[in-house]
């Protein structure tokens, strides 16, 4: 009985059918067709994602334009490595983030627009932040902490985050190196201060009217002491002081005002005292992961859709069913041509 039960097997096993089943080129186009069926049937499958809201506020005062980033092997400014930072961080912001632009010079901010959609919106805004230039500073001033203060205000009225990117370089100086109190209340509004610059000082491009680089800033070009308001401690012990008619002393003021670092210790004051996060911009950028991390959370719902996958897959499986055949052809006649070569050189050696 065993005997005519494996002959049965045996018959069925050589019938064309089973041999087919076995194959795996059928077994592997069989699996292309199952994965176009997929792709055909498969909905997209639901994910939440952390996006953000956020006002983007950028320093373009003078001190931006100093060139102490490189980018492939050359000099590159604040605000160009700032702009490239921003850019980068809206074409990394998961769809339905949401981003308003403004700029900052002299004490406060200029919004450019209300927040927008970084898909939908994305040409405008990536060519807004493109545009950005020095040249649309209505002041030479830079109150940092005042600018800081106010944009502070705008993202709470827009309701959205704030990313705040500036070097610090308060100009004039702050009186005495006094931070101006925050009258606002910490952490309402959050978000991060980015510093721009390197930790070392730099001379700072010069311009004319004409908007041509003249050389640099020298010490006397820049006011190094902001004497306004109470004199500083030290007043008495200065040469020529007199508590009526020179109550910062007689001598004219010295300092390196007019060469340029990132202040980053007076930036930490800053958002210690706004209960905003501190970054510093090291590279043009990196900012999404940050900004995500000290903004509000923002659950976004999206879709991941399969189908393409799917269809990928079955396409290559279909492509290498029909390519296996010629490619191990071409194999065996390089292998045989090679034996042979290789023969006729061993006969003649």
């Amino acid at each position: 009985m065993s005997r005519e039960i494996e002959s049965r097997r045996t018959i069925l096993g050589n019938l064309p059918l089973a041999r087919n089943l076995r194959g795996r080129r059928f077994q592997a186009l069989a699996l292309a067709l199952a994965l176009v069926i997929a792709a055909l049937v498969v909905p997209a499958l639901p994910v939440t994602r952390a996006g953000v809201a956020v006002l983007a506020v950028m320093d373009i005062t003078g001190s931006m334009n100093v060139r102490d980033y490189t980018r492939n092997g050359r000099p590159e400014s604040r605000l160009d490595t700032a702009k490239a930072a921003l850019r980068r961080m809206v074409a990394d912001l998961p769809c339905g983030s949401r981003v308003a632009l403004a700029l900052f010079t002299e004490r406060r901010p200029f919004l450019l627009f209300t927040p927008v959609e970084v898909c939908a919106d994305f040409a405008p805004l990536d060519g807004a932040l493109a545009a950005i230039d020095w040249r649309m500073a209505w002041e030479g001033d830079s109150r940092v902490a005042a600018g800081l203060y106010r944009a502070v205000e705008m993202a709470a009225g827009l309701g959205t985050d704030l990313l705040f990117v500036t070097d610090g370089q308060e100009t004039p100086p702050l009186p005495g190196g006094r931070i101006p109190p925050f009258e606002g209340k910490p952490g309402l509004v959050r978000g991060l201060i980015v510093g721009a610059g390197a930790y070392g000082l730099s001379p700072i491009p010069r311009f004319d009217e004409r908007g041509r680089e003249r050389g640099f800033y020298a010490e006397t070009d820049v006011q190094q002491e902001n004497r306004f308001g109470p004199p500083p401690a030290d007043a008495e012990s200065r040469a020529g002081y007199n508590p009526r008619n020179a109550p910062f002393g007689a001598a004219a003021a010295v300092g390196s005002e007019h060469l340029s670092s990132v202040r980053e210790d007076h930036l930490k004051q800053l958002a210690a005292s706004t209960g905003l996060a501190y970054a510093h911009l090291d590279a043009a950028g990196g900012l999404d992961r940050p900004l995500i991390a000290a903004g509000t959370p923002r659950p976004l719902p999206g879709r991941i859709d399969p189908r393409p996958v799917l269809g990928g897959l079955a396409l290559a499986l279909v492509l290498g069913t029909l390519l296996a055949a010629p490619l191990r052809s071409l194999l065996r006649r390089a292998a045989a041509s090679l034996s042979t070569t290789n023969l006729m050189r061993f006969r003649k050696a």
